[in-house]
């Protein structure tokens, strides 16, 4: 709080926000003009407010300690200062207001009391009620009054934010519009400051036409403006602003504000890996799928003698995968892959990946017996390998397709098949694979039978 100064008739009358800017004396005093929330201020020479105000200015709190006389003009004792203001309270709400004075205060909303300590008194005295204010604007007025000796006033207003005493929603902003620039494809959105006091900030929300508002927003800011990059897809996106207090209260939306984007080309495809497998002669392939709405799918582009050729077909997949036709043993290829959308813009070509070929174990053996086959073999990777088994019926020897069935893995160079039939002779293969899923081709076969029992087994008891 400012104390008051001299000033003479003279004096220009102005005042700002925030400063305390002394007005005329005498009638020109009553033409004193103070921005809200500053609150304007009187002094008169009795504790009646009664006449002209001998000075009038403007003050942007009520806290000040007089010892003498408060303004020239003016009784040290028995004088009465007014302080007043009325401001917008948005969407109004729970306040506390508090005072202390020595010796007389009176504190007023629309011109009706609420706190009353009006007598003369030796010390200072304090008090704090709740009050609801309506929403929009009001008036709060202080009356104080010093009848003898020193001069002591003080008086807040705040809003109560405690989500148990303050359930009533901010007003839902206003002024709100939308620009979208299709160059830079930034769509910048603006809107009128809200007038709670206990306002946290604002809360942005997007939508792509047709469907609903997240449950998260876009986006948190305690600005009035914010840009946004909405998706290049061709499509219309609809945004909404919502004001929120410290309460956690959030106001209903705005009026929905459209933004047509351009179309441009999908992003780059990202996360393709790739393993290649020797023993079946296929490439699996995958990638992330792109969580832009208008791709249609994906087109897989393989070099073939130094020129890049679509593999996938015309029409684009709609999973993020791929497996590649057969090729022959160590023919490692690079591979890439583009997202299409659905105007048929295709995006640049993803990072390229070259599936490995792994080395195979050689020297597979196997023997029969009557609880199984023993495979064995001699390893040419590294530490680590993982060994897969294969098996097939002999009926199926000399026939252009095998039905092999893979029984196991394990990093040894050795395995033991429990499970076939007893009598029933078994084709084996060995391939290797590597930590990315790369596996090599089998070289060589390995024959086992899984002998019959010839006879009864003797049981000694002893």
């Amino acid at each position: 709080m400012n104390p008051a100064r001299h000033a003479t008739a003279a004096t220009v009358v102005l005042s700002v926000a925030g400063s305390l800017l002394v007005g005329a004396t005498g009638s020109a005093s009553a033409a004193t003009s103070c921005a809200s929330p500053v609150f304007k201020r009187q002094f008169f020479a009795n504790t009646a407010f009664s006449g002209t105000a001998k000075k009038t200015d403007c003050d942007n709190a009520v806290d000040q300690t007089w010892t003498g006389a408060p303004a020239s003009g003016l009784p040290k004792d028995n004088f009465g200062v007014r302080w007043s203001v009325t401001r917008d309270f948005g969407s109004g709400g729970p306040f506390s207001f508090a005072t202390s004075a020595s010796d007389g205060i009176r504190v007023y909303l629309d011109n009706s009391r609420k706190i009353s300590l009006w007598s003369n008194t030796s010390g200072s005295r304090a008090k704090t009620v709740n009050v609801t204010i309506p929403k929009g604007k009001h008036t709060l007025r202080i009356d104080y009054a010093n009848w003898t000796g020193s001069a002591k006033v003080k008086f807040t207003y705040t809003p109560r934010t405690a989500a148990s005493v303050d359930r009533v929603k901010p007003l839902t902003p206003a002024g709100t519009s939308v620009t979208y620039a299709s160059a830079t494809g930034k769509a910048k959105l603006t809107w009128s400051k809200n007038k709670e006091m206990d306002l946290s900030g604002y809360r942005v929300y997007r939508r792509l036409k047709g469907t609903s508002f997240p449950a998260a927003p876009l986006a948190t800011t305690a600005s009035t403006t914010y840009t946004d990059t909405p998706p290049a897809t061709g499509d219309t996106y609809y945004y909404e602003i919502r004001a929120r207090d410290k309460a956690g209260n959030e106001s209903t939306g705005t009026a929905d504000k459209p933004v047509t984007t351009v179309d441009a080309a999908p992003a780059r495809v990202t996360g393709l890996a790739g393993g290649h497998s020797g023993f079946t002669g296929l490439t699996t392939l995958t990638w992330h799928a792109s969580p832009e709405t208008d791709v249609k799918g994906y087109q897989v582009y393989r070099d073939v003698d130094g020129t890049w050729t679509l593999v996938s077909g015309t029409a684009p997949l709609t999973t993020a995968s791929y497996t590649s036709g057969y090729l022959a043993a160590g023919d490692t290829r690079n591979y890439y892959v583009v997202a299409v959308d659905k105007a048929g813009h295709t995006s640049a070509p993803s990072a390229t990946v070259a599936p490995l070929t792994v080395q195979a174990p050689i020297g597979l053996t196997g023997s029969g017996s009557y609880s199984g086959a023993s495979l064995s073999w001699t390893s040419t990777g590294a530490a680590g390998t993982t060994y897969n088994v294969y098996r097939v019926s002999i009926e199926y020897y000399g026939s252009v397709s095998w039905p092999w069935e893979k029984i196991g893995s394990t990093t040894e160079t050795s395995f033991a098949d429990l499970t076939g039939t007893a009598g029933l002779t078994y084709i084996y293969a060995v391939t290797a694979s590597d930590t990315h899923g790369n596996e090599s081709e089998n070289d060589g076969h390995a024959f086992a039978t899984r002998t019959k029992p010839t006879g009864p087994v003797e049981v000694t008891v002893e």
